[in-house]
């Protein structure tokens, strides 16, 4: 019985339903928040920045599709190849997202993981004039920068702009990304702190450093965007 359900749950139709079951509620909780941007006037700041790299922390991702509020802004998002990640693909599809499978974990599963063909895909798309986007953090490491997104901004010469979306209203589960389920009917917050641009030419040391910068602007924008919505306690948990 087990093995039933489990085979149900990977078949083409059921992971298709929650998928667009998933879109049209995230649309629902898009539409009943009340969201602000800080900076106020972010779109202005980002747009001559596009294309760029937009990071955020895992766990934090599933309201970042709406970020893409103009059809000029196009936009990618790379999504595991695990089955999980099937729902969320078909999810960000629906909302106008296209996608890239694979792995952004530059660990010793990165080739088994289809690591390399999403990074060079990830590589064609800014260069085309997607806007792509990813998590930052290194996989089961919540909170962590990784290095793929500063290899990916030195190798395309682009921009990264990190940010936090955040509602008033969750559900926070107790896995290792700390997931958060947004709520209908409260209070959103979209915050951006700073560009970090990688030379090409960077070397390991200045990489190291862009990294902690990429870390350091992640954290800031959760701390002020759960402020923003009045939940200062909730940042990190």
């Amino acid at each position: 019985m087990k093995r039933f359900f489990r085979d149900l749950l990977r078949s083409h139709w059921v992971q298709r339903a929650l998928g667009v079951l998933a879109a049209e509620y995230l649309r629902l909780v898009w539409l009943t928040n009340r969201f602000v941007y800080d900076p106020a006037n972010v779109y202005e700041l980002v747009e001559p920045e596009m294309p760029a790299i937009f990071v955020f922390w895992h766990g934090q991702h599933f309201m970042t599709p709406f970020i893409k509020t103009k059809d000029s802004y196009r936009a990618k998002v790379l999504i595991s190849r695990h089955r999980d990640g099937e729902c969320n693909a078909i999810a960000a599809e629906r909302l106008g997202i296209g996608t890239i499978r694979g792995s952004g974990d530059h660990s010793g599963a990165f080739h088994r993981k289809g690591g390399v063909g999403a990074f060079r895909e990830m590589v064609q798309a800014l260069d085309e004039g997607w806007n792509v986007a990813t998590t930052a953090d290194v996989p089961k490491r919540s909170r962590v920068a990784g290095m793929g997104v500063i290899m990916l901004a030195r190798e395309s010469g682009r921009p990264i702009l990190p940010f936090a979306m955040v509602t008033s209203r969750f559900v926070r589960l107790k896995n290792w990304d700390s997931t958060t389920i947004n709520l209908p009917f409260g209070r959103g917050a979209v915050v951006g702190i700073d560009t970090v641009v990688v030379p090409a030419d960077a070397d390991a040391e200045t990489m190291e450093r862009l990294r902690q910068q990429v870390e350091t602007y992640l954290n800031e924008a959760t701390r002020r965007a759960y402020a923003h919505v009045g939940r200062p306690e909730a940042g990190f948990g």
